[in-house]
């Protein structure tokens, strides 16, 4: 069994930037394409195109800074809120908000999506249509019952969380209590979708490995459904990558309405 210490992305120190170079960049070296760009992009173009998840406001709750998972849903929802546990990751989406020096570069990312739809003459145009949409960045804190302390934000039609639920949470009990604030933010009848890694126990930043809760399918699905939610759609890939940064054995991506 492994000993090494792990830390919490959004207690210690983690290097957002890094991150995204070693998980979600064009580097030669980067091997996780298929499994953090692709798969999330594609599921999520289906389940947006489908027309049923629908409405004015749209919550982004996700680890680190990647903005790839909301190029399907700005076309959508005219208004998203960001919300960051972490001040690094905060400033390095500003960055790329603002087209200030030294933002992380996307075009991969625009590109393939744009393969998806069969529009390949509009790639400039994704990155636009996300900033546009973009309404606030919003820090908020574990420890809060209501995630953003005071400030209240209106109940959102959708609600994504990207590779969030186990790298915050200890545990069962602390992953059912998370997961019961991320309901908090959504309308009754409306979505939640949830983007994950099965089965994994870590993660590694530069030379820093970083806790994620361990679970399989069969814990999320149950999960949802004692916190209110009925699942519309699961899908479920095996890692295609091959690279010691992460044990993970899939990738789970689900969408559930809210029934109460």
């Amino acid at each position: 069994m492994d000993s090494m210490p792990k830390k919490f992305y959004h207690i210690h120190d983690f290097d957002s930037r890094r991150n995204l170079e070693h998980y979600f960049s064009d580097k030669e070296d980067m091997v996780f394409g298929e499994d953090s760009l692709k798969f999330s992009m594609m599921n999520l173009q289906y389940v947006f195109s489908r027309g049923f998840i629908r409405g004015d406001l749209l919550i982004d709750l996700s680890y680190s800074s990647f903005i790839h998972h909301l190029y399907s849903a700005s076309k959508v929802f005219k208004d998203i809120i960001l919300m960051k546990f972490t001040e690094k990751c905060a400033m390095e989406l500003r960055r790329w908000l603002c087209d200030r020096t030294g933002a992380f570069n996307w075009t991969h990312t625009t590109t393939a999506i744009e393969e998806l739809e069969g529009k390949s003459d509009q790639v400039q145009n994704i990155e636009l249509n996300v900033k546009a949409a973009i309404r606030q960045i919003v820090m908020c804190n574990l420890e809060k019952e209501n995630l953003t302390g005071q400030l209240v934000l209106p109940l959102a039609d959708c609600v994504i969380s990207a590779w969030l639920l186990e790298f915050i949470s200890k545990g069962q009990d602390d992953y059912m209590r998370n997961l019961e604030k991320i309901s908090k933010l959504l309308k009754v009848g409306r979505h939640l979708i949830i983007i994950g890694v099965l089965n994994t126990t870590f993660f590694t930043v530069g030379s820093e490995r970083f806790h994620v809760f361990k679970y399989d399918e069969s814990f999320v699905k149950s999960a949802l459904h004692k916190v209110g939610f009925i699942i519309d759609y699961c899908a479920v890939q095996r890692r295609k990558n091959m690279s010691d940064l992460v044990d993970t054995t899939h990738i789970i991506f689900i969408s559930a309405h809210k029934k109460k």
